[in-house]
């Protein structure tokens, strides 16, 4: 069976949905795998490593509408052209159109992937939640990244035939690291890091990952841990907010901001921390569905403090694999980030069980199965 993964995030661009749509290419049959996506800065040099075929187009026109009819033609040519069987679909409002379309002309079958934010976006108004339940309940199957997102979707579209929770897990390469020690050491340098506990956060800055929250505490938890540095890995919106507070409380010396990162590179970084540390919360209605990056964190032996939301619970076990908080308890924060970095014994023990927890259970090769 031939699928086109339709999606609008999708490398080299960065994110969890990127993340999840490339994972998804890499784990099906190269030869029955096509990929539409955006065009991006360096996407040949990316698209050219990798066996699968991907055509890079623009999905919308700026003076006509619905602008998303030039992704109906664009898709209706590859229909035919690549002799597509199933679509596997990432956006559901306006993308959904397109599939739907699909199945009514071609009686292409079409399975929609939901990976949280996209769920409250699509019913935040009530023509587009009707439009959002119609095309689902078309759908013949839809996939959830968990346990949360599946009762958050029955509670909007109910007794749907075929709903799979298919868990993002991390690369395969973070099961295949070697690490160069040397680079390493010479990493730790230049990032001035000897002698010192790191607190690393990889993330978007963006609302709802909670960096204010932590540059906020950041000063009390230099009180019981001195020699505490933040090591920070992302871009976003929010940086200049989050830069603000950051020189307001005089951290600028305690605080080592990367930037974006190729995700490739990422276990490096991960090896030089102690402590992986992301305090997710609820954004008005946008809430995280899973949290792939706290496994990663796991993946390379990291014990995790997770902010309370969404999926986050189920990547993240409370007591055994890390230390999951109310964002708003600051308090509470603040002891469980200590409480981490001040007893190796706890720290190494829930490193070591995270890490046995990925390898064991959020393997693609195994999740992928779900699909079948």
């Amino acid at each position: 069976m031939k699928n086109l993964i339709i999606t609008l995030e999708y490398p080299p661009q960065s994110g969890g949905i990127a993340s999840f749509v490339y994972n998804l290419a890499a784990h099906l049959p190269p030869e029955k795998t096509i990929v539409y996506a955006l065009k991006q800065s360096d996407d040949l040099k990316f698209d050219a490593l990798h066996p699968w075929k991907t055509y890079r187009l623009r999905p919308y026109w700026n003076f006509i509408w619905p602008r998303w009819l030039r992704l109906f033609f664009q898709i209706l040519i590859l229909v035919r052209q690549e002799k597509i069987d199933q679509i596997y679909l990432h956006h559901v409002l306006p993308v959904g159109y397109v599939a739907y379309l699909m199945k009514k002309i071609f009686k292409i079958p079409y399975a929609v992937f939901l990976h949280g934010t996209d769920i409250s976006m699509a019913v935040s108004v009530k023509s587009k939640r009707n439009k959002f339940v119609r095309l689902c309940k078309s759908a013949q199957t839809v996939v959830v990244n968990s346990d949360f997102l599946k009762n958050k979707f029955l509670d909007i579209v109910e007794n749907h035939p075929d709903i799979r929770v298919v868990y993002p897990c991390p690369s395969d390469y973070y099961f295949n690291q070697k690490i160069d020690e040397n680079k390493l050491a010479a990493l730790r340098a230049r990032l001035a890091l000897s002698g010192k506990k790191v607190i690393i956060t990889v993330s978007r800055l963006v609302e709802g990952k909670g960096f204010p929250h932590l540059a906020a505490l950041f000063l009390q938890i230099l009180k019981s841990v001195p020699n505490a540095v933040w090591l920070i890995i992302g871009e976003g919106e929010k940086k200049k907010e989050i830069f603000k507070i950051i020189e307001k409380n005089n951290l600028q010396n305690v605080v080592r901001y990367m930037g974006a990162v190729e995700a490739e590179e990422l276990p490096k970084f991960y090896n030089l921390a102690d402590l992986f540390v992301l305090l997710t919360h609820k954004d008005e209605n946008k809430e995280e569905g899973w949290g792939t990056v706290f496994l990663e964190a796991a993946a390379c032996g990291l014990p995790v403090v997770a902010g309370r939301v969404g999926g986050v619970e189920e990547a993240v076990l409370d007591g055994q694999t890390g230390l999951v908080v109310d964002v708003y308890q600051k308090p509470a924060v603040l002891e469980a980030i200590v409480k981490l970095l001040t007893n190796e014994e706890l720290l190494q023990q829930y490193g070591q069980a995270g890490k046995e927890r990925v390898n064991n259970y959020f393997r693609w090769q195994n999740e992928i199965q779900k699909l079948k």
